[in-house]
Parts: C-alpha cells; sequence; structure tokens
C-alpha cells in the first residue's frame, strides 16, 4: 500500500462495550453491513476489534476474542475478498491466528507488546505491517493520572526505542499511532496534537486515532454520539500535522476531510511511500 494519498481505516468493533454505540457490530450480518457501507465510503482498510480498550476496560477471554475476529474476517473475505484488514489486538495468540488463520493484512496492537511478550516475536515472524501504538499503563489504568516530563518528547523517545529494537529484528513495515487518549490527559493530547509534525522525524508513516475521543466531546461539553463535527475538525488538524492515516468511526465524513485537504494543498505534504 502507497501512502502518497491520506488514507481511511474503519474501525468495526465485534464487541457489546466499545466506547461509541454506533461502533458495535456482534452478529455476522451487522458486521456485513459496516464493512459494506465503509467500503462503499472509501475506507482503504478495516480494522477488527473484538475486545474493547476504552479506559476502565475489563479485558475479555482470548478465546472469545479470537472467535468474534474470525468470525467477523470470515464475513468480511467471503463478500470481500480484496479488502485490507487490520486485526485491534494486543495479544499474540490473536494476531497470530488472525493474519495466519483468517488472512488479516496488518496486526493494530495499542501496546506495542508491552501486554504480551510474545507479540514482538511474533510480528518478526509473520512479516506483515505493525501498527505500534504507545500507551502509558494499561486500559484499565491509563486514565490514573498520567503524566511526563514533556509529552511530545517523551512519547518521540520511547517510539525511538521501539523501532530500533523492532529495525534491529528486520522488522521494517511499521505504522506509529501516538494514541490519543491512552495514558494522557485532555490537555496532553492537545499538546500532543499541536506538536504532531514532529513525528515525522522517524521517517515512518503516522496514523491518527482521535475519532469521537473524550478530548472532543468533554472540551465540547456534548457526548460521544454528538462528536462527529468536532472529529473532523481535529481530523483536518492532523492531516495539516502529517497524519497519512485516520483510524475513524466515520468513514464517508473523513473521506470528505481527506478531498477537501488535499483540494487545498494539491501538491500534497511530502507523504510517505510505504509497501
Amino acid at each position: 500500500m502507497e501512502l502518497s494519498h491520506p488514507k481511511i481505516m474503519g474501525i468495526i468493533n465485534v464487541t457489546d462495550d466499545s466506547f461509541f454505540k454506533g461502533s458495535r457490530h456482534i452478529s455476522e450480518e451487522t458486521v456485513l453491513e459496516a464493512a459494506a457501507s465503509m467500503i462503499d465510503n472509501g475506507a482503504d482498510i478495516l480494522d477488527i476489534g473484538a475486545c474493547s480498550t476504552r479506559p476502565g476496560a475489563l479485558p475479555v477471554e482470548a478465546g472469545d476474542e479470537m472467535k468474534r475476529v474470525k468470525m467477523a474476517i470470515d464475513t468480511i473475505r467471503k463478500h470481500f475478498p480484496e479488502a485490507v484488514i487490520s486485526v485491534d489486538t494486543y495479544r499474540a495468540c490473536v494476531a497470530r491466528e488472525a493474519v495466519l488463520s483468517c488472512g488479516a493484512d496488518i496486526i493494530n496492537d495499542i501496546s506495542a507488546g508491552e501486554m504480551d511478550k510474545e507479540m514482538l516475536p511474533l510480528i518478526e515472524r509473520v512479516n506483515v505491517p505493525y501498527i505500534l501504538m504507545h500507551m502509558q499503563g494499561t486500559p484499565i489504568t491509563m486514565q490514573h493520572n498520567p503524566a511526563y516530563n514533556n509529552v511530545l518528547s517523551d512519547v518521540l523517545m520511547w517510539f525511538g526505542n521501539k523501532i530500533t529494537y523492532l529495525n534491529q529484528r528486520g522488522v521494517k513495515d511499521i505504522i506509529i499511532d501516538p494514541g490519543f487518549g491512552f495514558g494522557k490527559t485532555i490537555e496532553q493530547n492537545f499538546e500532543m496534537l499541536r506538536g504532531l509534525d514532529s513525528f515525522s522525524i522517524t521517517g515512518l508513516p503516522l496514523m491518527v486515532g482521535l475519532s469521537r475521543k473524550t478530548t472532543i466531546w468533554k472540551t465540547l461539553g456534548t457526548t460521544p454520539e454528538e462528536a462527529l463535527n468536532g472529529t473532523t475538525a481535529l481530523n483536518m488538524a492532523a492531516l495539516m500535522k502529517g497524519a497519512v492515516i485516520l483510524r475513524v468511526h466515520d468513514v464517508k465524513e473523513a473521506r470528505e476531510t481527506v478531498v477537501l485537504f488535499e483540494k487545498m494543498y494539491p501538491g500534497g505534504f511530502s507523504f510517505m511511500q510505504y509497501c
């Protein structure tokens, strides 16, 4: 996949407790409906998650997560065999089966191998793109007074160490995600967004997931269901700061944001080529 133009990743949560009710799809029928709508509206990647990682969320059993992931991927593959599918999991066993048995194309790990020590060795073996996200703590603890000396420099240093570790082991297809809302306060999220262009120093594609998050709806005094307009505004800001993948619940609106962004900057920014 080349990233000369920004890409859209659509979120399909195969759970009943994700923070945004509109992203919950627990049957083959609703998964297929969501996938069809997202593809029709211009999604480049479908991200399948079967274990909620919202603040305070308790993990599901690995077996249950795998069953949900398999159901979703098999359903999508049957009807959309060319779809690019990402599996959103921090468990190596789920990632392994999703890639080797179900045909997932990308592993999206919120913990960057911190929650399962088998994850990074797996990435070395399976040779698929790996989304490396920063998170302070775990989903249960991450919003309990997150602290940094400087959020931007601390996260950049953390990425530097992780990327070096992976590169030394032959892993090259890495996408970075700063982890908005994962162990950061609202002000820390805005500070990181203001300095988002600093992540270009890594030389890697940058993914941003701001969709309907607390930073938006609490700032505006609304709810996740009312946070689409704020999401669109911050997605445009992220694109102007160098994001090349937007991870979103609302694909149509994100695609329109990309169209307008590219109309504003017809020559494009210095997007990286990624294979």
